[in-house]
């Protein structure tokens, strides 16, 4: 999961931003779908 998305879901959930988590869920696996790399960063 690239390192950006996981930034924004962390925000999410700390946020209890349910209708953002669900936005970025979909987001994901739409992309994964689509053969996007998968990309993981570790900092």
């Amino acid at each position: 999961m690239p390192y950006w998305l996981q930034r924004q879901l962390q925000r999410a959930f700390q946020g209890k931003d349910r209708r953002q988590i669900r936005i970025l869920n979909d987001c994901w696996f739409q992309y994964q779908q689509r053969g996007g790399p998968v990309i993981t960063e570790s900092k």
